[in-house]
């Protein structure tokens, strides 16, 4: 018995072993989820195709853990990177992948993320669109208290406004998401909020202080190898320097941004950066060069427009297809609530019908048990009854057979009396007669009557006894 409770006792240490090991790895293999996703996010400034990447390892491992919350975050990380890499169509595909998942999991600060990239991306086809979405995504970071994600909207927003030239709402956002920055003390985001800035200073037409914040963002950014961002702030100090005609400097910081974009593969500023040069040479009056970046852009132009034209297409298609699927799924979810609804009255209905049949079989039985105790007491009491009949038969039975002897013995002893006391009773009626016709002397008449009537109350007295007493003999 010693031996069965130390096997029971093994076993059981093994299987909460077994148990913890399996929850350790689950957690483990869920962190290193979160953290291929944090990696691709970190790698968005510096190098999006590495985004892209982790993101890939990200989703393959959270399908296979089935880790929702990584998944989505994974799909989100995803078209970021494709943001980043000029993939607007991918993008848009890989962030209503990862709203799908937020929104299945009641997840509302993912979702609020992913309104957030969604806006950002649609900045490059549909402002009102882009600030739709980024209002979508305020409310909950409003809501939740996101400091991080209200920064990152406002530096969003602020970039709406600056495209629409509405400089004095754009500063506001801008300062606003500089100033929460800070208090964040996010150093890559600030990159972006300087480099934002200068070049909203930069359309204002106020160089120093642009070229101020661009070159302290440039240093910063390189500082961190924040490749796509030293890109895009070696575009506007470029058209700042050509503006202001210091050829060498615009020419010294379009060689490093150029590079940095083919780095990157990011097409648009490539693009952007031959529109640049172009509009340089010109300047410089170089026109058989400036001539050539013209037939490239031109080429360029007719592949882009109708490439942002099937992107604007596609758009229009996936917002008309989530509408479609959205109606569909609320038409879905009416219809299960009806379903729900009728299976639970139906469910109800029955619960009622079995509680009054168990309430009808438990009476029933109650009353079976009723009724056989009842017919038990009525055997019992028909079995006392004959019992008592019985006994009254043979009382009854003994009853006639005295009756009949008594009546016997009366019937005799009223024939015997009958005979002892006529005889007196005719001797003194003779005694009488003799006495009125004057054949007997008086007194010896009254002695001999005397006599007689002794002799009837002696038989008289002897009559009762025999009455009062039955079992008594004749004399």
């Amino acid at each position: 018995m010693k031996k069965l409770y130390a096997i029971f006792i093994v076993l059981l240490v093994a299987t909460t072993v077994y148990a913890t090991n399996s929850q350790d790895v689950t957690a483990k293999d869920t962190n290193e989820v979160n953290a291929l996703n944090k990696r691709g996010y970190n790698n968005r400034l510096i190098d999006p195709k590495e985004t892209v990447s982790y993101a890939e390892k990200a989703l393959k491992l959270a399908a296979e853990l089935k880790y929702d919350r990584g998944l989505a975050e994974a799909y989100r990380v995803k078209g970021i990177g494709e943001y980043y890499l000029n993939n607007p169509d991918s993008a848009l595909n890989r962030y209503f992948d990862a709203l799908a998942i937020f929104e299945k999991i009641k997840d509302e600060r993912g979702q609020a993320r992913v309104y957030n990239n969604l806006g950002n991306l649609y900045q490059l086809i549909e402002y009102e669109k882009a600030l739709e979405y980024f209002d979508k995504a305020e409310k909950i970071a409003e809501m939740h208290n996101d400091t991080t994600l209200i920064a990152s909207l406002s530096l969003n927003i602020g970039n709406i406004y600056n495209r629409k030239n509405m400089f004095e709402n754009a500063l506001t956002n801008y300062n606003k998401a500089l100033k929460l920055f800070t208090l964040l003390k996010n150093d890559v985001i600030l990159v972006q909020c300087l480099e934002d800035l200068g070049f909203l200073y930069y359309q204002l037409r106020d160089f120093p202080k642009a070229k101020k914040l661009l070159l302290e963002a440039h240093e910063k950014a390189k500082a961190k190898d924040m490749k796509s961002s030293v890109a895009a702030i070696n575009l506007t100090l470029t058209d700042l320097y050509v503006s202001e005609g210091n050829f060498s400097e615009a020419e010294k910081y379009l060689k490093e941004g150029r590079t940095y974009s083919y780095l990157i593969d990011n097409k648009k500023d490539i693009y952007d950066y031959k529109h640049t040069a172009y509009e340089m040479e010109v300047k410089r009056d170089n026109f058989k060069l400036a001539l050539r970046y013209l037939q490239e852009i031109y080429r360029e132009d007719s592949v882009n427009y109708r490439s942002n034209v099937s992107t604007r297409l596609n758009f229009i298609k996936l917002e008309q297809e989530k509408a479609v699927k959205a109606i569909s799924d609320k038409k879905d979810a009416e219809a299960s609530l009806i379903k729900f609804w009728a299976v639970t009255v139906v469910a109800g209905l029955l619960a009622i019908v079995i509680v009054l049949l168990i309430g009808s079989v438990k009476r029933k039985a109650t009353t079976n048990v009723q009724l056989q105790e009842l017919n038990s007491e009525i055997s019992r009491q028909k079995d006392n009854l004959d019992r008592i009949n019985h006994h009254l038969e043979e009382i009854i039975d003994e009853r006639t057979k005295d009756l009949q002897v008594k009546n016997k013995k009366l019937s005799e002893y009223s024939s015997y009396l009958s005979h002892q006391i006529r005889g007196p009773i005719a001797t003194l009626k003779g005694l009488m007669n003799l006495e009125k016709e004057g054949l007997v002397d008086k007194q010896e008449c009254i002695k001999m009557m005397d006599k007689c009537v002794s002799e009837i109350d002696k038989k008289i007295i002897q009559m009762s006894d025999m009455l009062h007493d039955p079992g008594r003999t004749s004399v």
